[in-house]
């Protein structure tokens, strides 16, 4: 765990959220890991893949655990539907740590989303090294207090949350000096392009400049533009919902719109790649280093000095015995009006009019 808050774990951290698309299938979670880790390893980039873990003896009132069963999920009320998904897509705690075990293998980062607390125990259990705050739990005070005794690294998404929520939860975790990271979140699933609100990236980070702000979203429209737009204001962590097709006659017909494909996280990273490169290397609080082609494409723009007339060796040079013109000749220590301060300088050597002013002829 230290090692992982030494290297500023959040930093660049990609995390795909594979949520209950296993569907109670080991076999499944893992065809859907190893898809997504090859596009990671093709990339290399810093991604963990995070699941959701519940337990479902006490996460479900014991009153309300058989609402909705045998009754086809979408027909069922949103209530009773979460109820009847988490249920039938349970996955026991032996094949999650299989599943983990195979995250690892994989090359990414296993993490999870506890929603009570026995599953911050497993989590702690299975040694994961992230945990996730849900936008509906962020300020859950008895899952969040259970959260912070582990002393793990722990991100939130802010999804409905107001700015005293997020307040109070930044506060709780500094002050138990519990590593976090803030994600910017619009809990519409799916978003549309006009509902990301990604100026809050900017509200984030300036309400929070020592914390990496990041952007979970569930837009399904477009796998440029938020990339771009979301690192160019500074976000510094991603997550996105992950999935694959389903085989014919499954419960679930196809992909929910605001889960990715491998193909599309693919394009996602490419995105990311590409914002970092036009972003450049400087951060916001320096002027950047001008390198040798951009100089030497600004100096043959420059106009050296010339003399307006003839000089003796002695005589004053003043800006008054001076014009500008084209081409600037950097090759013999010619002037400009960049490097000649309105002072009285003396020649050195005599010169003729239209005599490009050098170095070496003044003092």
């Amino acid at each position: 765990m230290e090692s992982l808050i030494k290297e500023n774990i959040f930093k660049d951290l990609f995390v795909l959220e594979l949520a209950s698309n296993h569907w109670g299938s080991l076999k499944r979670g893992k065809q859907i890991v190893k898809q997504f880790a090859k596009v990671v390893k093709k990339h290399n980039i810093k991604a963990a893949i995070k699941l959701q873990l519940r337990d479902l003896d006490t996460f479900i009132h014991k009153d309300h655990t058989g609402d909705g069963a045998n009754v086809e999920l979408k027909s069922l009320p949103k209530k009773t539907r979460y109820i009847q998904k988490i249920s039938r897509t349970r996955l026991s705690n032996q094949n999650y740590k299989k599943l983990i075990e195979y995250i690892k293998k994989m090359g990414c980062i296993p993490m999870a989303t506890p929603f009570d607390e026995p599953s911050v125990d497993l989590c702690v259990e299975m040694g994961l090294g992230i945990l996730k705050v849900a936008s509906s739990d962020i300020n859950d005070w008895l899952l969040l207090n259970k959260m912070a005794s582990t002393k793990l690294p722990v991100i939130v998404s802010t999804g409905g949350a107001s700015e005293k929520q997020i307040d109070d939860f930044v506060k709780f975790f500094k002050k138990r000096n519990v590593p976090i990271a803030i994600n910017h979140c619009v809990s519409k699933y799916p978003s549309e392009d006009g509902e990301l609100e990604l100026n809050q990236i900017d509200f984030l980070k300036q309400k929070y400049p020592d914390i990496t702000i990041g952007f979970s979203t569930h837009e399904y429209t477009d796998w440029h533009s938020s990339m771009h737009i979301s690192y160019a204001k500074g976000a510094r962590a991603w997550e996105r919902h992950i999935d694959i097709p389903y085989p014919e006659g499954h419960e679930q017909k196809e992909i929910t719109k605001y889960c990715s494909t491998p193909e599309q996280v693919d394009i996602w990273f490419s995105a990311f790649k590409k914002a970092k490169i036009m972003c450049g290397s400087t951060n916001t609080k320096e002027r950047r280093i001008v390198d040798n082609k951009e100089a030497k494409y600004l100096q043959a723009l420059h106009r050296g000095l010339y003399l307006k007339t003839s000089l003796k060796k002695g005589d004053a040079i003043t800006l008054d015995c001076l014009y500008s013109a084209v081409p600037f000749q950097a090759d013999i220590n010619h002037l400009s009006s960049r490097n000649f301060i309105n002072e009285e300088y003396i020649c050195t050597k005599d010169m003729k009019k239209d005599e490009p002013l050098t170095a070496d002829k003044i003092a």
